[in-house]
């Protein structure tokens, strides 16, 4: 009954075909199955005689093994990297501080001014259209906003 699947060469040979995989379809994924695949053969090496269901099991449980701590790893390497662009996915954050014209007049604290093709609303003391504000803080997607000196 299928005696090639019963050697450590089948276990080699699957985590050569998961490599060649993550090779070709990139994700992190098939890499760790791919070492658990290895790792199964070399068991199946030090422990021959061992039946294929034993076998898939062993595989199955190193797969797991492997991917728990490549998944831990990745997740280490990202909360150690620092971005170059911290604010790239906080549009918000990139606004602070920063000075617009009113494209709309602060009436009853509320007004408009335009950032790149938008207009956004802005709260802050009454003043006339055209008045140059600075961005002091914000509230969802509203600014919030004082005359810029």
């Amino acid at each position: 009954m299928m005696m090639w699947m019963q050697s450590g060469w089948f276990w080699w040979s699957l985590a050569l075909l998961l490599f060649a995989v993550e090779v070709i379809a990139p994700g992190a994924f098939m890499l760790w199955l791919g070492l658990g695949a290895a790792a199964a053969g070399l068991v199946v090496l030090l422990i021959p005689g061992m039946s294929l269901a034993t076998q898939w099991i062993v595989f199955g449980v190193l797969a797991l093994v492997s991917t728990g701590i490549g998944w831990r790893y990745r997740r280490r390497l990202n909360r150690d990297a620092a971005s170059d662009q911290p604010l790239l996915n906080r549009k918000t954050a990139q606004l602070m501080d920063r000075v617009f014209e009113l494209q709309a007049p602060i009436v009853n604290g509320r007004g408009k001014v335009k950032i790149g093709d938008a207009l956004w609303t802005v709260e802050g003391d009454d003043m006339p259209t055209g008045q140059r504000v600075r961005v002091v803080g914000v509230d969802g997607m509203v600014l919030r906003v004082h005359a810029a000196g």
